[in-house]
Formats: structure tokens, sequence, C-alpha cells
């Protein structure tokens, strides 16, 4: 059966990293980063004469919910060409809402596929170094905020995922030691070829 694949978790936890791990080992796979989308979000910013802040009213209410439907739409459009699409994303509201999961399930299953989601587990104080090593810009507000931005993140498996376990496929990708990652990359792996 076709598959789309969304691999999600709190920032920093290793999403892009194990998303291009997965794509290059798995076979007819289509990779998508909805990262991609940036450059043109940057000039909706600029056409509203807007700064660039991907925390702003602004980009919720012009951006935000559109950069997911454009990725997803891409996804949707490559399964009817190719077997597995796996999507990079945090998809940071969606994991919570059982009602967009089970829509999201039934629109695949329409489209002959079944949605898996990839969610990442990595200890905080893992992320925060992570953040500190990779040393990107959209980090600097969190990291000199650390204490009162880690408090927002919630990183326990969404309880919505857990619920809709007969709707969609959940894989756990524990990732906060080399041992743990290789262990868990075998074992999704395993899976996603075995069905």
């Amino acid at each position: 059966m076709k598959k789309m694949i969304l691999v999600t978790s709190p920032p920093a936890c290793g999403k892009t990293y194990i998303s291009k791990q997965l794509a290059k080992e798995l076979k007819h796979v289509v990779y998508l980063d909805k990262d991609t989308v940036i450059p043109l979000s940057n000039r909706v910013f600029k056409a509203g004469g807007q700064e660039i802040n991907r925390s702003s009213d602004f980009f919720e209410e012009n951006i935000r919910d559109y950069e997911y439907e454009v990725t997803v739409n891409f996804g949707l459009e490559a399964l009817e060409y190719d077997d597995i699409v796996l999507i990079n994303a945090p998809f940071t509201r969606e994991v919570h809402d059982e009602k967009f999961l089970k829509d999201f399930s039934k629109k695949l299953a329409d489209h002959g596929a079944k949605l898996v989601v990839i969610w990442v587990v990595t200890k905080p104080e893992i992320c925060h170094q992570r953040m500190i090593d990779r040393n990107s810009v959209r980090d600097t507000w969190k990291l000199e905020h650390w204490d009162e931005y880690v408090k927002t993140i919630d990183y326990s498996i969404p309880e919505a995922l857990k619920k809709m376990s007969s709707c969609l496929d959940l894989m756990l990708f524990y990732n906060s030691s080399d041992e743990e990652y290789q262990k868990s990359m075998e074992m999704v792996i395993s899976r996603l070829e075995d069905e």
C-alpha cells in the first residue's frame, strides 16, 4: 500500500537528518521538506510590508497553514507516481488534532494510501545542545530565552496520535544517542519495508 510518512517532533529533535536518512534507505520515495517553500513565504512578508517573523500574527494568519497545504498537495500529487512520500515538517498543531488526523487519513485512503507518523523522541537537553551546535538564526530567541521557551514545548508523544492509532501507523524514533538512533533506524526501515 502507498504511504505518506510525516516525520514530526519539536524543534532540534533531529527531524531533518532522520528524514533524509530514511529517504536514502527507502525505495520508491519522494522526499519533501516544508522549509523549501520558505523563500516564497518570505516574499509574502515583503509583499505585505511585514518584517520576516515566523512567530508573528501575520505569519499565523497569512502563511503558516498555506505552507502545510502546499507541501501536502505536492505529496498527494507525488503519490500518483510513486509509492511513498516522506514529508519533513513539524506539523506542530496537526499531530495534536484528532479531527485533522482522521480527515487526513481518510483523504489519503481515498488516494489509496496510508498515513504513517514517525514521532522523533529526543531529550530536551539534547535538543538544547543541538540548537547551540547548529547555530541557526531561527534559534536565536529560543537560546537566549531557553528556560522560558522550553516550558512552551511538549516533548511527550501527542495524545491524539495515540488515540488515532487505528487510522494511522505511529512509529517512535528514539534519537537522544547514536545507539538509540541506530536501533530506531533499523526498526523503522524494517517496519516500512515489511508493509
